[in-house]
This record gives structure tokens, sequence and C-alpha cells, in this order.
């Protein structure tokens, strides 16, 4: 089982017009909703994929409630097209504060999106306490969401992801907090966040993280991708997957370095194609797969969740097309050169 982290958790709205103008008043012709947050998105990924997966964070209020009965419902398919293929069990935590919301507006002229993000409800201390103990308890599987069959005992957590912003009251090293947390447990972490909880993420040594060029930047004031990757691995990450957007990914891990390309440009909406290359890399870890194949299908679904209509779903027939067309190229000057 895998154990995704969304901290400020949302409620996905994509409103799709025909033409976005400023100033203007809009006729919406379509609205989509959807439990999101970055960890979100990754879990449903995960459980297109097949891998049985808990969700966990804050969730609070009317808002909170409402994505907690779409996390039960379903929600729709994670792959257009098809139906998840295993659980996505709800262990988030009950917060005072309500839900926030992010609200995507679609041109439907361009196919462009506009992102309009709420901050998120304020967390006292009480709750980021009560959060964290069903955090120890879900690494350990001890908690909500990692029991089978009594028989069989707990699931045990192959990796747990932590992802993206934190809402007010949670404090600024929380992520460094929760990568220690899982290092104790013996549990293999992801940390796919940005500003100064990656930078204190970082420190904590997790096993690899996934900012995208303009995150990794902010982290380590370097422009090139490859100065950037490796001064990241030198602050405390043991491996880099950075997001270079349309040019695809590049990574630097202690057993090589490799950059992966899509064959082609797809033009659609692009928010959760970070999310979808992180789900795409948890479960070739997983499945045992090596560097380079984890990356062609990190790639192959991020480029098919921009051809998806909405955040945390992606297009299995885009996904088939383009993951064997993926270009994998290895070492340090192909992946300078293609950076």
């Amino acid at each position: 089982m895998f154990l995704t982290v969304t901290l400020n958790l949302a409620l996905d709205v994509t409103y799709r017009v025909p033409r976005l103008r400023a100033h203007e008043s809009h006729r919406i012709t379509d609205v989509t909703e959807r439990p999101g947050g970055k960890g979100l998105n990754v879990a449903r990924v995960l459980a297109a994929l097949g891998h049985p997966v808990t969700v966990t964070g804050l969730a609070g209020g009317p808002t909170g409630a409402h994505v907690r009965a779409l996390l039960a419902a379903g929600a729709g398919p994670a792959a257009a097209g098809a139906a998840a293929r295993a659980p996505v069990t709800d262990a988030l935590v009950d917060v005072a504060g309500n839900t926030r919301r992010t609200i995507a507006v679609v041109d439907g002229s361009t196919g462009d999106t506009t992102q309009l993000n709420e901050a998120g409800p304020e967390i006292t201390a009480e709750e980021w306490a009560a959060f964290l103990d069903t955090y120890a308890a879900l690494l350990t599987g001890t908690g909500t969401g990692t029991s089978t069959d009594p028989a069989e005992g707990a699931a045990p957590v192959r990796a747990v992801a932590l992802c993206g912003s934190l809402p007010p009251g949670v404090p600024v090293g929380a992520y460094a907090e929760l990568v220690r947390a899982a290092h104790a447990a013996g549990v293999p972490v992801l940390l796919d966040t940005s500003g100064e909880p990656l930078a204190r993420g970082v420190a904590a040594r997790p096993d690899l993280v996934k900012p995208n060029a303009e995150e990794l930047t902010r982290l380590t004031g370097a422009t090139e991708p490859l100065r950037a990757a490796d001064d990241a691995r030198r602050r405390g990450a043991h491996a880099v997957v950075a997001s270079l957007g349309a040019a695809g990914l590049l990574a630097v891990t202690a057993d090589g370095t490799w950059r992966a390309a899509p064959p082609r440009h797809v033009p659609g909406n692009p928010t959760g194609a970070g999310d979808s290359a992180v789900a795409g890399l948890l479960s070739g870890l997983a499945e045992g797969l090596d560097w380079p194949a984890r990356l062609a299908r990190a790639v192959a679904l991020s480029a098919a969740t921009v051809a998806a209509p909405v955040a945390g779903e992606f297009d299995t027939a885009v996904h088939a097309e383009t993951l064997p067309r993926i270009e994998i190229t290895s070492g340090r000057a192909a992946a300078r050169d293609g950076a």
C-alpha cells in the first residue's frame, strides 16, 4: 500500500468557457468537481495503475465533507475510459476550518488554464498534533487504512508521498518532521513541495524530491537544472527528479543521471501533470523498475494527464501511445545538453 499526505486538501473545481477575456462576464459551458490537492491527485492515478493507496491530511467544514463524499463515491475514473482498479482509502483527519477550493478556468479557444487557489483553513496546534498521531499510526500499520485480512495483519506502507503546500498554522518545518518519521518507520519518502517547506524538508534527507525547474531554482539559486539538482542532493536529497515542463524530466541519483523527453507536445490542461509523474515514479519503484523505466512511465503519465479534462486523471490512449516513444538519454553531458 502507498500512503499520500495532502495537508492542504482542496475541492478542485474546473470551469470551461468558450473564450476567456479579462473584465467580461462569461457563460460556463461545463463544470467538474474532484477531490483535490497534489497528494489526492497522486492517489487517484496510483489507484488507476492498480496500487492500493491510503490518503491522509487535513479536511474540515462543508467543503471538506464534500471532498470526502466524492472520495467515497469514487469521484469519477482516474484514467479516462477506465475505472480505478484499486481502492483509495480515506484516513483524513478532521479539522474545524473549512477546506479550501481551487478554481481552474479553461479557455476553450486555446486550451490554456487560469488557476485560482485559496490559502486553506487555519490549523491549530491540537489539530496538528492529532494529525501527527494518525500519520505515525499509518506508517507503522496500526492506524486507519492499513488493515487487510485479520489473518494477514496490516498492509505495509511501500512508500509515502508528501505533497503540496502547507495550510496556515502548520509549522514551516512540517515536511522535515514527516520525512524523519517515515525514516524512523523504515518507509521510503518522496517530497513534492516548494519554497521554505521544501528547503526544510530536503535537509531531512528524503529519498526523492520532485520539484519543477522554477522550484529547484528557488531552492538552490542555480538556473541550470543539472547544476541545481546537484546542489539539491548536496543539501540532503538522495535523488532529484526535476520536472522540465513539456521537455520532460531530469533525474540525478546515486545510480546515474538521465533525461526523459516525450516524443511530441501534447496540448491541453497541464494541471496535475506533475502529480501523475509522482505516481509513475512511485509505482515504478514498487514494481522494481529501473530508473529509465520509471522515468518513461512518469513522463508518459504526465503527458496523458495534460490530455485529460481535469487533474488526477489521465488519458489511457495517450499514455499507451506515448510510453514506448519516450526518449531516454543517460549521462551528465546528455542531461545538460537536453535541459
